[in-house]
């Protein structure tokens, strides 16, 4: 593990390059091949930088790289980013390196919201009402959980954990019982959106998803060091004269309504919320001022690599990025697992 200052900005410093060469991988990969002095040309254009020409490229690269790969790239950026970020604040709440952002029911709020939008006909009307409906569900089941789980104006962390457990339950067995009602063509809309994917995402969902998620990860890592201390128990935030429920209710509202928006946009993505805070927890330790910059660049580059990867491993078939998460990020977890076990014996 780095413990040196120097090296743990060379870790980040070094990310930050590796997630800007993921970000163009990304966007000039895919089934149609398009030359990279076309790509940059084309977006030079669109940026206005002057000595540049719409003669330097084709209408159908055009189209490719600026409505379809750019949308894409950038809605990625945001969900690994939102998820990485997250999935550390949620680990360093509940002291538990296995939490993700989903634990206190954010992702099974958004599925039964998406299944209900699904079931009343509402997004076969419009694109955005399943994210919508996705989002009120998150909310909907953060404040059941948070309500189920205060006592005395207290909010235990156990509870809190038990809590999101039973309110997840609840809420799958209320997105079964829905999808036992729904024709064959909603069942595939319900699967097509549940595995998590980055297709066919529009500038729209980039409007959507930039501004809460951007707000949310500032106001993270502005609260990095508040976060140092909660870590450290109740007893010493409390002797240093933190007001402890404020800033764990405030870390948790604020990385549930993250993971939320990343949720609506992009579909149940998982495992980048759980692994990749571990990862960078073991490579320059446990100072969220570095953790959580790290987890979120680290988040960024991982779902980027895998829609990339997704895209040109089988073509011209496409793997979807949930699947893709789940086939690389499932060995880490195991291990993780294991190596937990043997830590306790």
């Amino acid at each position: 593990m780095f413990t040196s200052p120097k090296k743990k900005k060379i870790v980040l410093v070094s990310l930050l390059v590796a997630l800007f060469i993921t970000a163009f991988f990304s966007l000039f990969s895919g089934q149609i091949d398009i030359p990279l002095r076309n790509a940059l040309a084309l977006l030079a254009y669109q940026l206005n930088i002057p000595g540049i020409s719409n003669s330097d490229f084709t209408q159908e690269q055009l189209a490719v790289v600026w409505y379809i790969r750019m949308p894409r790239m950038l809605v990625g950026l945001l969900v690994g980013a939102s998820l990485g970020i997250s999935g550390a604040v949620m680990q360093g709440i509940f002291a538990n390196p296995l939490a993700d952002p989903g634990i206190i029911g954010v992702s099974s709020g958004a599925a039964a919201g998406a299944v209900l939008s699904i079931a009343l006909g509402f997004s076969a009307q419009n694109m955005f009402m399943m994210p919508a409906f996705a989002f009120c569900g998150s909310l909907f089941a953060v404040s059941l959980t948070v309500f189920l789980a205060r006592k005395n104006g207290r909010i235990p962390v156990m509870t809190l954990l038990l809590a999101g457990v039973a309110v997840g339950m609840l809420l799958g067995a209320i997105t079964s019982g829905l999808l036992t009602f729904m024709n064959e063509q909603k069942l595939q809309q319900y699967l097509f959106w549940i595995i998590g994917g980055l297709d066919y995402r529009r500038w729209e969902h980039v409007y959507i998803a930039i501004v809460p998620v951007t707000i949310g990860i500032v106001t993270m890592l502005a609260l990095a060091r508040h976060l140092n201390i909660l870590v450290l128990g109740d007893t010493e935030a409390k002797a240093v004269g933190m007001p402890v429920m404020f800033y764990r209710m405030g870390l948790l509202v604020v990385a549930a309504m993250t993971t939320a928006t990343s949720v609506c946009v992009s579909g149940n993505i998982g495992f980048v919320g759980l692994v990749v805070p571990h990862m960078m927890r073991m490579l320059i330790g446990p100072d969220h001022r570095m953790l959580l910059p790290a987890s979120a660049m680290l988040g960024a580059m991982f779902l980027l690599l895998c829609d990339a990867l997704g895209r040109v491993i089988i073509p011209p078939a496409e793997i979807r990025v949930g699947i893709m998460t789940a086939v690389l990020g499932s060995p880490y977890f195991l291990y993780l697992l294991r190596k937990m076990q043997k830590d306790t014996l």
